[in-house]
């Protein structure tokens, strides 16, 4: 059906607003951590990966880290494979850790990497043993009571933190055209693997790749003031202040956390965005309003 001339109008105002960002952002890597609503819902699925296509396309670099929580323990549960949590984070023993690998590097993976291929793209499916992309350690736990006098270290199994990024694994994927979808494995020196939350290793990619922008895709509008205002634009040391008065707290802090880790380390931008909005990859680069928070070095 051929567009009106209010729809042509419309779709050339928006390709008009989008030009400065295209130029702006030609060949610089983007560095989006997907999960939540948009990986489950099949309309915003689709949007998520015409978005990602959308940006390789037209000359930017995109790198896709996963998650993959639910569907981990969806399948733990027909397994018969009881889940223990320690401050929020899944203890992972041996027989723990084969599943998140089954379905992280496999089930999720291989279903992202066909939903962008599917719309064009030319996705690759990794894992940080892959190459090897991410060298792990085990992560320590600390867990601290008030009636404790000094915090105990928990062993927490198989979950692990990045010690270090290959960076030529990246750089060639992105010089021959691909386009890298990460499930968040890593392996240590011993060649043990670790399941490692996937807002960490976005950032620590971005870190490294010195990225123009980390995007960080979620279930909230964005973050949120005291008087539950979204707050669209944040110094570092804004956000810093945030954290200090408590209007940033419980489980957004590790999410805050990579992305002010990132943009301190030399990331241009980070951006909590609303990943229920249909393509709203594009949205927060290409338009003027965007669709969450953006955070920036810049006062």
């Amino acid at each position: 059906m051929p567009l009106t001339r209010k729809q042509a109008m419309t779709t050339a105002e928006v390709l008009s607003e989008a030009m400065p960002y295209i130029q702006q952002f030609q060949d610089k890597t983007i560095v989006i951590k997907y999960g939540g609503n948009a990986m489950i819902d099949e309309k915003l699925k689709n949007s998520f990966a015409r978005d990602i296509v959308m940006m390789k396309l037209i000359g930017l670099n995109p790198i896709v880290v996963h998650g993959g929580g639910p569907q981990i323990g969806d399948l733990l549960e027909k397994l018969s494979i009881e889940s223990h949590f320690i401050n929020g984070m899944r203890v992972t023993d041996e027989k723990t850790m084969d599943v998140v690998e089954m379905v992280l590097g496999g089930m999720v993976n291989k279903d992202i990497v066909g939903l962008i291929n599917r719309n064009g793209g030319n996705a690759i499916g990794l894992t940080g043993k892959d190459g090897p992309l991410l060298r792990a350690k085990k992560l320590k736990v600390r867990h601290k009571t008030p009636e404790m006098e000094a915090p105990e270290i928990i062993d927490i199994g198989h979950v692990g933190e990045v010690e270090s990024v290959n960076v030529s694994v990246l750089n060639m994927l992105e010089k021959s055209d691909f386009i890298p979808v990460i499930a968040p494995i890593g392996v240590d020196k011993e060649g043990v693997s670790y399941n490692i939350n996937a807002d960490l290793v976005a950032g620590k990619i971005a870190e490294v790749m010195q990225a123009e922008k980390l995007i960080l895709l979620t279930n909230i509008t964005g973050l949120m003031d005291k008087d539950g205002n979204v707050l669209t634009g944040l110094s570092t040391e804004q956000v810093d202040g945030l954290i200090e008065d408590g209007t940033i707290y419980g489980g957004m802090l590790p999410k805050i956390g990579c992305a002010l880790s990132a943009v301190k380390s030399g990331v241009n931008s980070a951006h909590i965005i609303d990943g229920r909005v249909a393509h709203s990859c594009m949205l927060e680069i290409f338009t003027d309003e965007g669709v969450g928070t953006l955070i920036t070095n810049r006062g």
